[in-house]
């Protein structure tokens, strides 16, 4: 009787999926490769062509689809129905390292008519070879959970001892630590260094006043390039909330305190101290209310003095009919539950709105200011655009250079390192055009928003009323930094409050007239230009 061999794999193609464990083995080491060859040359000894390879970098075990590679491959797989494959794995870890989604990965291989293979195993659906092959996936999971432990271990150890074990965070850069003689240390890069500590030392002390000053600052200086100021907000929150930059080293994941760091630190702990205090102040995070109404425009503006919290606003039944009050709904507040009439509420803020009024000597001053302030600023946009114009001359030149020695070289290879550096040129020169094209918007001159401010501190009471409710609320923020405290007995409570007038008031005095330009702080300046900017963004 004749034996009949069957070939499993006749008419398939070979996928190959290769992974490591970071990074830094993709991009330092030789793993990738290495395991691409040696999986590509078993394709051949099976007959069956290589069509493609997939690498992964993903760490860790758990859900395989939350590797990129994977799903890539998976998705590869759907779109060619027409074709049968032969999947080859290195190692049984780089199958998966989870045992549950060792066998879920298996049957989504399986329902798709792929057959897996690795180099060091054979799979066998016996239930010997399947009992075999979840020891092994077991295994696999448990030198990953212990690798794990490990490393956690290791890295809580450094944290207690007051040094980073995580990725750097941009200023610092991981450098061999000198001062300690062993391993690495946080270790500030200049002069991006400079700029944050400029950044955050600002908005500690009001000199950017918002978040999106400081913002625009950064990617002005060149800290941050690829996206508008407004998408670094976030990010810039993120820096001022974390202590590593006055220092100091936490992790409360861990059940890390707070300690000295070994790395230098970038500001004071007293003004990360300011930040997370100005970070509380609700003017700083203020949203205006969807739900806002004619019938309290002042729900969501005002607090309550004993607690500080949001005061709320609702109609209360009488006898005969319903009565407008405002009150204090924090369970332990001493005045929750306790009313105040509407009126009263209204009538106070018209008088607070009242005594909003600039001096007619300080508009004129800071009117005057601004104005010089504003020449230096055209002046040097100008300087920019000439410098700029200069470096973009230079790269066209250099690109011509290049593509005349491109022409005239016999070698393929120099002929290629040619055209790579031509090629970062011109995108570099495409970011010139780029640039150029984003004219400045000068639709509304500052002098013209400037204006606007000014008259509007000038009267504001009288804009309050010919504005609509939403835009009141617009204009109460343009006013007061903050929500105003309001007490039962005393009403409202701005002794101590930042307000717009005070702001400008004390503005004029650091710079009066026969100041010269340069002793006008820049920062402050350009934090003034974007906010008075702004006062035709929200109210106009």
């Amino acid at each position: 009787m004749k034996t009949i061999n069957i070939n499993l794999y006749e008419g398939r193609v070979g996928l190959v999926y290769v992974r490591v464990s970071s990074k830094k083995q993709e991009s330092e080491g030789t793993g990738l490769q290495t395991q691409e060859g040696r999986c590509i040359k078993e394709l051949e000894s099976m007959g069956v062509p290589y069509i493609k390879t997939f690498p992964d970098s993903f760490t860790g075990g758990g859900d395989f689809m939350r590797r990129p590679a994977m799903r890539e491959l998976l998705q590869y797989i759907d779109k060619n129905p027409h074709k049968k494959f032969v999947i080859i794995f290195d190692d049984l870890k780089r199958f998966a390292r989870d045992t549950v989604f060792h066998f879920e990965l298996k049957t989504a291989l399986r329902v798709r008519d792929a057959i897996p293979k690795c180099l060091n195993y054979n799979f066998d659906d016996s239930p010997e070879g399947v009992f075999t092959e979840t020891i092994f996936a077991a295994q696999g999971q448990l030198e990953r959970e212990q690798n794990r432990r490990q490393v956690i271990q290791k890295q809580k150890a450094l944290l207690e001892l007051g040094r980073w074990p995580f990725a750097s965070r941009k200023p610092y850069k991981m450098e061999k630590d000198t001062i300690h003689g062993h391993g690495k240390i946080l270790t500030l890069q200049y002069p991006q260094a400079s700029w944050l500590k400029e950044a955050m030392e600002g908005f500690a002390t009001a000199t950017f006043a918002r978040k999106i000053d400081a913002c625009k600052f950064l990617v002005e200086k060149g800290f941050w390039t690829k996206q508008s100021p407004e998408r670094y907000i976030d990010r810039f929150t993120e820096l001022l909330e974390d202590v590593l930059f006055a220092g100091y080293i936490e992790y409360p994941k861990w059940e890390v305190e707070r300690r000295e760091g070994c790395h230098e630190a970038l500001i004071s702990l007293e003004t990360f101290n300011l930040i997370q205090r100005r970070m509380k102040t609700e003017g700083l995070s203020k949203r205006i209310r969807k739900n806002i109404s004619d019938e309290f425009p002042q729900r969501g503006l005002i607090l309550c003095a004993y607690c500080n919290k949001a005061m709320t606003a609702a109609w209360s039944a009488g006898r005969r009919k319903k009565y407008p009050y405002y009150f204090c709904q924090n369970k332990f507040c001493e005045l929750k539950q306790k009313s105040i009439p509407r009126k009263d509420i209204e009538v106070g803020f018209d008088k607070l709105l009242r005594k909003q009024v600039l001096k007619e000597e300080v508009g004129m001053v800071v009117e005057r200011v601004f104005e010089l302030s504003w020449k230096d600023e055209l002046s040097k946009i100008e300087t920019t655009k000439i410098v700029k114009q200069g470096e973009k001359k230079e790269l066209e030149s250099e690109i011509s250079r290049l593509i005349k020695l491109t022409g005239s070289v016999a070698s393929d290879t120099v002929r290629n390192v040619y055209e790579q550096e031509i090629e970062k040129l011109a995108n570099k020169l495409k970011k010139f055009d780029g640039d150029s094209n984003k004219s400045l918007d000068l639709t509304i001159p500052y002098r013209t928003a400037l204006d606007k401010a000014v008259g509007l501190l000038k009267n504001p009471y009288d804009a309050w009323q010919k504005l609509p409710l939403r835009e009141q609320h617009g204009l109460f923020y343009f006013i007061f930094e903050t929500k105003i405290p309001y007490d039962i007995n005393e009403g409202y409570r701005i002794a101590e409050l930042p307000t717009a007038v005070r702001l400008f008031e004390d503005f004029a005095v650091a710079n009066p007239l026969d100041v010269e330009m340069a002793g006008i702080e820049p920062a402050c300046t350009r934090c003034f230009f974007m906010s008075l900017r702004d006062v035709d963004d929200f109210l106009f």
